[in-house]
């Protein structure tokens, strides 16, 4: 089955094309790197697929599992049946900082509880061990009772990506989740992501800003520039040399210095390191 379709999405901002006859189609279960210089359309392209933006033009189309978001600029009428479907995580994790951390996972549920007891904040015991068993899936367990703003900057997204699965999402879109993190941090991150799409099957969407994680821990990449996809294919056909006919001279944002391509196996099974080794606290 097709979890993301998209065809002939476009988006202006003002004077700034955005998005430009974007196609692009996800199967249920792939895990698929997003990558392009600054104002590539990326983030854009996320929000759409998150129900945040709604595009234009007759032709636009939005499908999460066969269900019709949006069409031609308007949400489509199924599109509260799959909202809870997709979760998104974002750069600046947006956890709740004055909340605990295991409260902040238990946000995960209020899409399937009574909004009351959501409001007032009454979990249930079974809703409670959920939201345990999410932290200590992304090696955070020992984390719930303390606020969310005492947690370093790995940990608060390994947090985000457990309240996604207490909300049971069954795609994940993670828009520059390791922008911010020290190079040890993004690496746990991308190992929970790589975990929990390998074992859980949860389709997962990840924008990039730098091109050797897509090298390392996905099969498929999409490079957007301009609003536009330029190269939908193996990851492991992004040498820098074909980024830089891509991109020209803003490949050198997306490459780091000797950073050179991922071997097969490694680009294959990125998470067979110990999982005690990529689940360890920040």
């Amino acid at each position: 089955m097709t979890a993301i379709s998209v065809s002939r999405l476009s988006k202006r901002f003002g004077t700034t094309q955005a998005l430009s006859d974007v196609s692009l189609s996800i199967g249920t279960g792939e895990m698929v790197a997003l990558i392009g210089a600054s104002g590539s359309g990326k983030s854009t392209l996320i929000r759409h697929l998150a129900g945040l933006e709604t595009g234009e033009g007759d032709a636009s189309r939005v499908e999460i599992f066969g269900t019709l978001a949006q069409a031609a600029g308007r949400v489509a009428p199924g599109a509260r049946k799959v909202r809870g479907d997709v979760s998104v995580i974002f750069q600046q994790f947006n956890l709740v900082s004055r909340l605990s951390v295991l409260t902040n996972v238990l946000i995960g549920t209020l899409g399937r509880i009574p909004r009351w007891r959501g409001t007032l904040g009454l979990f249930r015991w079974l809703e409670r061990q959920e939201a345990h068993t999410a932290l200590a899936r992304v090696g955070i367990g020992q984390t719930g009772a303390q606020r969310a703003s005492t947690l370093s900057g790995g940990q608060q997204q390994r947090a985000a990506i457990a309240r996604t699965l207490v909300q049971r999402a069954r795609i994940l879109l993670a828009d520059e989740p390791i922008a911010s993190l020290d190079p040890a941090s993004a690496r746990r991150v991308m190992d929970v992501l790589s975990d929990v799409n390998r074992a859980d099957g949860i389709t997962v969407l990840v924008s990039l800003h730098q091109v050797e994680y897509a090298r390392r821990y996905f099969a498929r990449t999409i490079a957007m520039r301009d609003g536009r996809i330029v190269f939908d294919g193996p990851s492991a056909a992004l040498t820098n040399d074909f980024l830089s006919e891509l991109y020209g001279s803003a490949s050198e944002e997306l490459v780091l210095p000797d950073a050179p391509a991922a071997d097969e196996a490694d680009r294959r099974e990125p998470a067979r390191q110990p999982r005690k080794a990529a689940l360890e606290a920040v």
